[in-house]
């Protein structure tokens, strides 16, 4: 069964399709879902116009070839942004979802019958009712299984993935922002270890370089002289003229600013001829001065605002809409974040971040969907072990196994914290008269250890020596997820408990009340009771009052005490009688403070024993269950980072 599966994962092909609302571009991963996706031109064209056109004799084109072919009956472009408004955009985008499918199967880059997946990318402010019904177009087209995923998130993966990046350990690690600028919209996406985080501005702003295609072909419609009354009346006349001259005027921009330095100065310059009656020449050009104009010119679209006010408003609304940890990269994807002037208004507003420009943004996207695929086909049987792992009782053997650990490192680091807080006081209250007897010292140390225990103090001591803990713990738990990765071809460090410890917001904890429950509080006052009244007793040649002469009259009295009683009837005697307060004053104010050191290694020692052989089982069951419980919430955590979620 298991050969069977794997066989057919190598089988499937794995596409991508950006459809956007100016040009789209469509990326296959090899079979198998190794190495690179590679870019399947549709009608000669890798990036080709988002256009159909319906001949009279029933042929379907699509791209370039649409927009100006003769003998159209019906022709359409420009038709994704207006999906949410207008009901005839699911007709065109089936229209030409089926003629680009056609285009495919015609080509020989799918195969009828073929096992194969297509991801298909939306704008991020789209909701899950509005995904469904664009996947269910596409499946009604006749498309293999679809799936829907943010066009900015898949921008994302194609750079986590890509060779030429060195930026998937900073996505996995560090605040990022996805800045996906597309020809109508520009989405944000802010990433913060591996994982998606809501903006409270949406992540969708309804401002595209299509703008500036528009920009552009008015001030070239302008400076047409006497030609200009014929063009403005053929491309009012005909929509698709209008949107071909635009797409001409688009590959114009951007090719003056992949290589604005040469042109500034000349200049770059192109014609379209408008053949819809009387042939007309329209010259697109772009210098300098121009370009100028094109990005400081306000725009009826942008609501009298110019393209760079209106981009640096929505990065500004970017930022201020994340709550957390402000961006320390910056991804920036689409054909118009080649602009120099965009990398220069991002870095106005993001100061501190690094800004990344892929090396053919353009692609991005369909890259990042088709790679989208292949991830989430490979880690399926990934996700299945995970989960029977989990579902396992191998972590908690694990963790019970080291609990004794973890008690030793706790006795080691809160044992003179606790005689301090704790025990000090409650003596200090008995030495002068608030505590009759010394047995009645056990309660009020006792609700004094409860208390310190769940301070904030006691939490922050155990943090280092639980780290610590953890990371041995983590090291055995590896011994098995290493494995589980390379067996699905999952780079090792993904499940790496070590790597992940070391984030600055793991919420893997121990506290100090979990661990010194009730028993083990009793067990540590009866520790400190026993050596405090073997001191009052003289055991160990160890006078409690030894200075001055009623310091030695007391010494005296103890020493007759033990001789006729008896050690341990005096320690019996001692713990229930009312020593006069005269006495108890004998005792110097600072002996206890002064005596803590050798109080806290015999105390820790005892402690460490009595938890070594009488720990309860119902304790250990608890702190088991709950810390391997964290540990299997963070395996995960870890495993979606390294899919990336793509809902």
């Amino acid at each position: 069964m298991e050969k069977e599966q794997i066989e057919n994962e190598k089988e499937t092909a794995y596409y991508g399709f950006d459809l956007g609302d100016a040009e789209s571009a469509i990326a296959k991963l090899p079979v198998g879902g190794k190495g690179e996706p590679r870019i399947l031109p549709v009608r000669g064209q890798g990036s080709f116009i988002t256009a159909y056109a319906a001949l009279s004799d029933g042929t379907l084109l699509v791209g370039e070839e649409a927009c100006y072919a003769v003998g159209a009956v019906r022709r359409k472009l420009r038709f994704k942004s207006v999906f949410l408004t207008d009901p005839g955009a699911a007709e065109c985008t089936a229209t030409f979802a089926r003629g680009v499918l056609g285009e495919l199967y015609a080509v020989g880059d799918l195969t009828r019958g073929q096992d194969a997946v297509f991801y298909l990318g939306c704008p991020a402010g789209w909701d899950a009712n509005t995904r469904e019904r664009y996947r269910e177009i596409f499946v009604q087209a006749g498309y293999p299984p679809v799936r829907i995923v943010s066009e900015s998130r898949a921008a994302m993966i194609c750079a986590c993935q890509s060779r030429h990046l060195q930026v998937g350990t900073d996505i996995l690690k560090k605040p990022v922002l996805v800045v996906d600028i597309g020809s109508s919209t520009t989405d944000f996406a802010y990433i913060r270890h591996g994982r998606e985080e809501k903006l409270q501005t949406g992540g969708e702003v309804h401002l595209g370089g299509g703008i500036l295609d528009e920009l552009l072909l008015e001030q070239c419609i302008k400076a047409s002289g006497l030609a200009e009354k014929r063009i403005r009346r053929d491309l009012a006349e005909s929509e698709p003229w209008r949107s071909y001259c635009e797409f001409a005027a688009r590959r114009l921009k951007e090719q003056y600013f992949a290589n604005e330095g040469t042109y500034r100065e000349e200049g770059l310059a192109q014609s379209v001829v408008i053949a819809l009656h009387t042939p007309v020449r329209l010259k697109l050009y772009l210098d300098g001065e121009r370009a100028k104009q094109l990005l400081n010119t306000g725009s009826e679209r942008l609501g009298g605002k110019s393209f760079r006010e209106a981009f640096l408003a929505s990065l500004q609304g970017a930022r201020d809409g994340i709550a957390g940890e402000q961006p320390e990269l910056l991804f920036l994807t689409g054909g118009v974040s080649r602009l120099p002037a965009i990398r220069d208004w991002c870095s106005e507003v993001f100061p501190n971040a690094v800004l990344v420009t892929s090396a053919e943004p353009e692609y991005s996207v369909a890259k990042g969907l088709a790679y989208a695929a292949g991830i989430d086909a490979s880690l399926s049987r990934f996700r299945e072990e995970l989960n029977a792992y989990i579902a396992s009782d191998r972590v908690e053997t694990v963790v019970g196994e080291g609990v004794p650990a973890l008690y030793q490192s706790a006795v080691q680091v809160l044992t003179e914290p606790l005689l301090r807080e704790a025990a000090l006081p409650a003596l200090e209250r008995w030495r002068q008269g608030e505590i009759r007897r010394l047995q009645d010292v056990d309660d009020v140390m006792q609700e004094n250890i409860r208390r310190y225990v769940r301070s904030e103090e006691a939490q922050k001591l155990l943090e280092e020596p639980v780290r610590k803990w953890l990371s041995g713990i983590a090291r055995k738990i590896e011994q098995d997820t290493v494995p589980l990765c390379v067996r699905n071809g999952v780079p090792v460090q993904s499940l790496s408990l070590s790597s992940y410890l070391d984030l600055p917001d793991v919420s893997i904890g121990v506290h100090a009340g979990d661990v010194f429950a009730v028993r083990e509080i009793t067990l540590l006052v009866d520790a400190v009771i026993s050596v405090l009244v073997g001191m009052l007793c003289g055991g160990g040649g160890i006078a409690l009052i030894a200075s001055g002469l009623p310091g030695i009259a007391a010494g005296v009295v103890l020493s007759l005490a033990v001789l006729f009683l008896g050690r341990g009837q005096m320690e019996k005697a001692l713990l229930s009688a009312n020593i006069p307060g005269p006495i108890r004053k004998l005792i110097p104010k600072g002996y206890f403070r002064a005596r803590l050191g050798s109080i806290g290694r015999k105390v820790q020692e005892e402690m460490a024993e009595t938890v070594r052989t009488n720990q309860s089982a119902e304790l250990t069951s608890q702190l088991t269950k709950e810390i391997s419980g964290q540990i299997e919430q963070c395996l995960l955590h870890m495993a979606e980072v390294v899919e990336i979620p793509l809902g």
